[in-house]
């Protein structure tokens, strides 16, 4: 058990089955989600025989086993889960915000061929309270407080549904981050875009593309070939209908495979009446994939190609390229 991911009310109750008074139940609360505690110890305001009868993996907090920084300001963390396995999280700060770019997995089971988290392979989901630190990590690093959550770490969201959905909730109501400051991303995974509409939450979803038809696709995601994208499509206007919320298309360009401007006119035809926003995202590289980084007037003769089509487009920043915590980079690794 661990206390990371409980409500105030779980925490009221659990603290009076300890024999405690119920108001600790809101110190607790106060100290594990707005403090970023990572002992029980450090509650100094609890009595001292019940601290040291508590154990530190009660909290749920994870270990820094390396900080990187980049010279744009964003920085990238490998962090120990309990059980040993490794994960990377990153802190991106502007001027009026700090997003974390949160992981949901161990790896990745969908083994998109340009990305490094798909080429090391699953080893499992993460829990609520693993995807609930990585925030309150960044948040005590920077000594700022988190203002916006993009879920396009390590992992496949939608293959870590229920787990994901609690970590929404509690970051929202218990760390205090609004729902329409989050993003969740995913390749598509068949049946769960449904799953997620059905939560009725005010977050946006992002369904990355990175191909304009199933062949090219199925060649840059191999697991697309279990869910068509005609079908995604129709699932992806299906979530729009059910939520009324506009649906956001990231599409990672990859320099003379998927950038060419008759690309691009096909993208648009896919996207025709659409009620959505594409995200073009400049290849960030990686050692293990044969790719390459298109050149800035590709970027903007893509872009140019949409927009004379009528698609909301904007070209995504890329921060972090310096540490390799750029959108695809993130690995586990052996520290």
């Amino acid at each position: 058990m661990t206390l990371l991911g409980m409500t105030a009310e779980e925490l009221t109750r659990w603290v009076v089955a300890q024999g405690q008074p119920e108001y600790r139940g809101r110190q607790l609360h106060d100290w594990l989600y707005h403090k970023g505690i990572s002992s029980f110890a450090e509650i100094s305001v609890f009595p001292k025989a019940w601290r040291e009868s508590m154990g530190d993996e009660l909290i749920g907090r994870s270990q820094i086993v390396r900080r990187s920084p980049a010279p744009d300001g964003t920085v990238k963390y490998l962090l120990q889960l309990q059980d040993g396995q490794t994960i990377e999280t990153v802190g991106i700060p502007t001027r009026d915000r700090l997003t974390v770019c949160v992981s949901t997995q161990v790896g990745c089971p969908m083994a998109c061929d340009f990305c490094a988290t798909g080429k090391q392979g699953w080893r499992r989901n993460l829990a609520v309270h693993e995807i609930i630190d990585q925030v309150l990590t960044v948040q005590g690093d920077f000594q700022r407080r988190v203002t916006h959550l993009v879920f396009m770490g390590m992992g496949e969201p939608l293959l870590n549904l229920k787990n994901v959905l609690s970590a929404i909730h509690i970051l929202n109501r218990e760390v205090g981050i609004g729902q329409r400051h989050m993003t969740v991303s995913t390749v598509g995974v068949s049946h769960q875009i449904k799953a997620f509409a059905q939560a009725k939450l005010q977050v946006t979803l992002a369904v990355s593309l990175h191909a304009p038809n199933q062949a090219l696709r199925q060649q840059l995601i191999p697991s697309a070939k279990h869910y068509p994208l005609s079908q995604l499509i129709a699932d992806c206007q299906a979530y729009v209908k059910t939520t009324g919320r506009r649906i956001s298309f990231e599409y990672t360009l990859l320099g003379g495979v998927n950038d060419a401007p008759a690309q691009a006119e096909e993208l648009a035809q896919l996207l025709r009446g659409f009620q959505c926003h594409v995200n073009l995202i400049p290849y960030n590289p990686i050692p293990t994939a044969d790719y390459r980084r298109p050149s800035m007037q590709s970027v903007r003769s893509f872009a140019q190609v949409l927009a004379k089509r009528h698609i909301a487009t904007t070209i995504r920043q890329t921060r972090g390229l310096g540490v390799s915590a750029a959108c695809g980079q993130l690995r586990s690794l052996v520290p």
